[in-house]
């Protein structure tokens, strides 16, 4: 297992998956494997009715989120985020991040029924982006990687906020509520693993987990959401034991199966002129509204620093890195895409491959920019932080 915990197999693991995916869907098995994708796996006496596909993107997606959850956590209070002035330039750069690719989709797209699409460049693949990083990155000051970890984290965290506010269609309060203090029992209960009791409790746990999943998709709120509120409130240290022990199974088989059911598109048989705006949209906005936005935001909030200590800000060189590799959308676009455009299978399957092809673009000058970038750092010598 201690392979799948390594950043570059995560990243190839993803495109690998993808690439199946969309060659598969696209080859003489693609209506088996759509058959088996929307095949139906409810369960009546909980309200559950899902097909396998819905599982993968509504179930076990819920575990990366639970990570990143954590990792959040773990940056807001020992990490990169424990203070404002670390948080300031991975905010604001994580803000431009965000407007700019959005501002770029709704550049291209006018139609009013299109439009709501604008979040799904606005996502950085955490796996992807540093897995890339991992690769080429040899000899980059330690400070990149915090930089990107930390800009990657608060884009899921606002990635998340907009799948909870802008993809909620009908909103169940009751189930909603109920979920409130399962959540929170679930927090208190994760304080107290330990000793003779610590089996059962963990036991306990997954079971309330599992409870707060069914309560949030009950609710009307897509029940990724549930991983997000329950890697947040757990206690530290418990939280640190399960993304050692699930951190594998995450890279190695929830995102690779999430990455192959979601690129399972049919590549649209129209000209280039046929394709949709949404396509165009998403396709430019990733590699370059990211690094437009990254770029402003970084150069904007190294203002607002005081003079004293700009003498310790991010060389634009290294946010460049950052910027560039923040194009790789992905996962938390992919999931979006599918959100924005559920009632139009054609629009999905070109949002697919935008943000396919987008996220290969931009993965592509990201690997450029930081093999030069770190060869650069490596005739310099090496420095007091570099890796």
């Amino acid at each position: 297992m201690t392979l799948f915990r390594s950043e570059r197999v995560a990243a190839v693991l993803l495109v690998v998956a993808a690439a199946l995916g969309v060659a598969l869907a696209n080859s003489p098995v693609g209506p088996a494997l759509f058959t088996a994708r929307d095949a139906h796996l409810g369960i009546p006496w909980l309200g559950l009715e899902l097909s396998a596909g819905h599982w993968i993107t509504d179930g076990l997606l819920a575990v990366f989120f639970f990570l990143a959850a954590t990792e959040l956590r773990h940056e807001l209070t020992h990490g990169e985020l424990d203070s404002a002035r670390k948080a300031l330039v991975p905010a604001v750069a994580a803000i431009g991040g965000v407007l700019a690719p959005a501002l770029v989709y709704l550049g291209f797209v006018r139609d009013p029924a299109l439009v709501n699409g604008w979040p799904i460049p606005t996502a950085t693949d955490i796996a992807f982006a540093l897995g890339v990083l991992a690769l080429l990155g040899r000899g980059l000051p330690s400070r990149v990687r915090a930089l990107l970890l930390a800009l990657a984290v608060i884009d899921d965290l606002i990635a998340i906020l907009l799948i909870a506010f802008l993809f909620t269609s009908e909103l169940n309060p009751i189930p909603l509520l109920t979920a409130v203090p399962v959540v929170l029992l679930f927090g208190f209960l994760s304080y107290r693993v330990r000793g003779r009791r610590a089996p059962w409790i963990v036991a306990a746990l997954i079971v309330l987990g599992a409870a707060a999943w069914t309560l949030v998709h009950l609710s009307g709120i897509h029940p990724t959401i549930a991983g997000v509120a329950l890697g947040l409130i757990m206690a530290p240290a418990v939280a640190g034991k399960a993304r050692h022990t699930l951190e594998p199974w995450s890279n190695g088989l929830v995102l690779p199966l999430f990455a192959f059911v979601s690129a399972l598109v049919i590549i649209p048989s129209v000209g280039i002129s046929g394709l949709s705006p949404v396509f165009w949209g998403i396709m430019v906005a990733l590699p370059v509204g990211k690094l437009v936005g990254i770029t402003a935001g970084a150069i904007i909030a190294s203002r607002l620093v005081p003079k004293a200590q700009r003498a310790m800000a991010v060389p634009v060189g290294d946010v460049l890195v950052v910027a560039t590799l923040g194009g790789i959308g992905f996962t938390v676009s992919l999931l979006m895409n599918e959100l924005a455009f559920r009632a139009d299978g054609s629009i999905i399957a070109q949002g697919t491959l935008a943000v396919l092809i987008g996220s290969i673009i931009g993965a592509i000058i990201g690997a450029v920019v930081t093999g030069l970038r770190a060869r650069s750092y490596r005739r310099a010598g090496p420095g007091p932080e570099t890796s």
